[in-house]
């Protein structure tokens, strides 16, 4: 739809030299596969959560491991930052979520006092992110098939979206992703193969529900404009959708490996500031860089110098544009900056 317009416009896409996205720094540390990640809103800090039961607070400039915190259920799945970044929040196989404050102190055998958690989801904890600016709202989703909104600073429940009400997910919620542009609004992928839009003041129903993708939705992120999103699925491909609509407006579908007929799943998906980019992990190892205008694939950071040697888990770009990092199964996370000349498109 958007490339047969753009093509007839007599768009071009974005030219990529190998020597324009490089790895700038390897981020050792894990013992185990890298799941999950999240950059501070303000700093270059990155934290990461691993099947090693650790979340490591990394300063992306230096490779600095500021914390590295020994989770008490090691089956961790996400990780993310509080928007004042002096917060982290972790869950996964405990079906809690737990927030650690990172100016307490650690004793002697590095365990950090858990400072609040949050029970109630019957399922595991696939997902959570803070409300941009609110540092006391936060929202998780889970193999239960609900998202909750919390206040972190009582540990209630606020709202449960999903559940009982008939618009909800039937199957697991993998991933979600909040409005920046308007905080009450956030959107739900799930192995029901949907995604759902639902408003922060309106728990008893989804406001829309979008379909397309033949397979689990590993993950969704707001396009720049706030008025579309981007999804990666199990069935190999990346979408673009019309939150007001509803209409698919975009596929972005790669060619079946040359050995092999089944295509690598889609795990993790995150746009340039422009939006003019979507970066896209797959369980290969590859990272494409997509042109969204025109579909068309413009590198692949996973046959560059210094890639990921197992599936990218993760990915997410720095607040301001300029880095990108990449979580894998090699345990290891990688900042890819854009170089020289190239700002960020």
């Amino acid at each position: 739809a958007v490339e047969k317009y753009s093509k007839a416009q007599g768009r071009t896409a974005v030219s990529f030299n190998p020597t324009d996205l490089v790895c700038c720094r390897t981020l050792q540390g894990h013992s185990g596969k890298v799941y999950s990640l999240d950059w501070t809103p303000e700093k270059n800090w990155i934290v990461s959560a691993s099947q090693d039961g650790r979340l490591i607070v990394w300063n992306a400039l230096t490779s600095q491991k500021t914390h590295a915190i020994k989770l008490h259920c090691p089956w961790v799945m996400t990780c993310a930052f509080a928007p004042n970044g002096q917060s982290v929040a972790c869950g996964g196989l405990d079906s809690a979520c737990s927030i650690f404050n990172l100016s307490s102190q650690a004793d002697r055998d590095g365990n950090m006092p858990v400072s609040r958690v949050l029970t109630g989801h019957k399922g595991y904890v696939s997902s959570c992110q803070y409300v941009p600016d609110q540092e006391t709202r936060l929202i998780t989703g889970s193999g239960d098939q609900t998202c909750v909104l919390w206040d972190v600073t009582t540990g209630q429940r606020i709202s449960i979206f999903g559940g009982e009400f008939p618009s909800g997910h039937t199957a697991d919620v993998l991933s979600l992703s909040i409005n920046s542009l308007n905080t009450n609004m956030f959107i739900s992928g799930s192995c029901d193969t949907t995604v759902r839009l639902w408003d922060l003041r309106i728990a008893s129903r989804a406001v829309r529900t979008y379909h397309g993708h033949e397979g689990d939705i590993n993950s969704v992120k707001f396009f720049p404009d706030g008025q579309r999103f981007g999804t990666g699925s199990d069935d190999g491909t990346c979408r673009l959708f019309d939150m007001r609509t509803g209409h698919q407006l975009q596929v972005y579908n790669r060619e079946p490996d040359r050995n092999d007929n089944e295509l690598p799943i889609v795990t993790s998906v995150a746009f340039s500031i422009s939006g003019r980019l979507l970066f896209a992990g797959y369980s290969n190892g590859d990272c494409y860089v997509w042109d969204t205008l025109l579909a068309e694939m413009v590198l692949n950071l996973g046959t560059l110098q210094n890639s990921h040697e197992g599936r990218i888990s993760c990915l997410g770009l720095s607040s301001d544009g300029s880095a990108l990092c990449t979580g894998s199964w090699d345990k290891n996370l990688k900042i890819w900056a854009f170089s020289g000349h190239r700002k960020i498109v």
